[in-house]
């Protein structure tokens, strides 16, 4: 069985989002299946950018979370290696991408210490990009010596 997911999102006009996906965060292009949508390699997931009305952006609120304060919900992201986190930090600031949320240090001195930003793409969806500050470290169910809910809040 895969375990990759799939996501689509509307993102407004689909050549800029293409810009911001492929150019600017190094993501893969595939099959552009009709003129208002195509899927994106998203680091090893489906990523589906559909074509919709650029005026019509997302919502979104905040939560409280940990230390970081505010995080909006609803985002998406992925987890990177940290020479590809840096690359891509370096990426966003040489196309003074703003953040969201600048880069921060979660759950500093624990197993799941990790650094992580957000950003939004040209259509207004949230983007969280993260890395773990030991590469060793992986999604907490291959995990078994993680017992019980993890202190990053994942059950």
């Amino acid at each position: 069985m895969s375990s990759t997911f799939h996501l689509a999102l509307e993102v407004g006009d689909i050549d800029s989002a293409l810009k911001f996906y492929v150019d600017m965060l190094g993501c893969e292009s595939a099959d552009k299946e009709l003129p208002n949508w195509i899927d994106i390699n998203f680091f090893g997931n489906e990523l589906t950018l559909h074509a919709s009305d650029p005026t019509n952006k997302p919502k979104f609120e905040a939560h409280h979370v940990d230390t970081m304060n505010d995080v909006m919900v609803p985002h998406f992201g992925v987890h990177l290696s940290r020479k590809d986190y840096n690359d891509m930090k370096s990426r966003i600031e040489e196309n003074k991408i703003g953040y969201l949320l600048k880069p921060f240090i979660r759950f500093e001195g624990k197993m799941l210490e990790q650094e992580t930003f957000f950003i939004k793409d040209p259509h207004c969806n949230i983007l969280e990009i993260k890395s773990y500050s030991d590469s060793e470290v992986t999604y907490p169910e291959t995990m078994p010596e993680i017992t019980g809910r993890p202190d990053w809040g994942c059950p």
